[in-house]
């Protein structure tokens, strides 16, 4: 498809999400100029990006502050990923706590909040939904970690056997 249609294709269904800027109801034949496109393109990418949900410093830390930290001896790193995802290599020092068994083995997780808890996965979508979880429990220093352990593993970052 080409891109003209695509970014067309947006633009009309930005216009039925924004009624004040859409076109005059009696308008038969819509013809887009090209600047009309673009113009669209962005606002129906402004319009994703305020509709998706925020990646604060105080819900995530890079992989990179992650490393450092563990290796430092400041944070608990918990690796949720199920045994068998684990088995392929864990980040050294990290606590291994498999989400299926997190409702049984929650007190496990550090509740003080003086050192910092991250929360990693392979790629960040179940450890963000644990956080978000855990939150709720009253766990405000926990915090999960960007780009997962797949990215720490591409990376050719060190991981141990469990």
């Amino acid at each position: 498809m080409p891109i003209a249609q695509i970014f067309k294709k947006k633009f009309q269904t930005c216009m039925t999400h924004f009624p004040a800027i859409s076109p005059m109801p009696s308008m038969t034949k819509f013809r887009l100029t090209r600047r009309q496109i673009f113009i669209a393109g962005l606002l129906s990418g402004f319009a994703m990006t305020a509709c998706s949900s925020p990646s604060s410093d105080d819900n995530s830390v890079s992989l990179e502050t992650a490393r450092a930290e563990l290796e430092a001896g400041h944070v608990t790193l918990i690796d949720i990923r199920e045994p068998a995802e684990q088995a392929t290599g864990v980040a050294k020092g990290a606590k291994l706590l498999p989400m299926s068994q997190l409702g049984s083995r929650l007190g496990e997780i550090p509740t003080a909040t003086d050192k910092p808890v991250f929360l990693i996965c392979n790629t960040q979508n179940r450890s963000s939904k644990i956080l978000k979880a855990l939150r709720e429990r009253g766990y405000p220093h926990v915090r999960f970690v960007r780009g997962g352990m797949s990215e720490w593993s591409r990376r050719g970052w060190p991981v141990t056997k469990p």
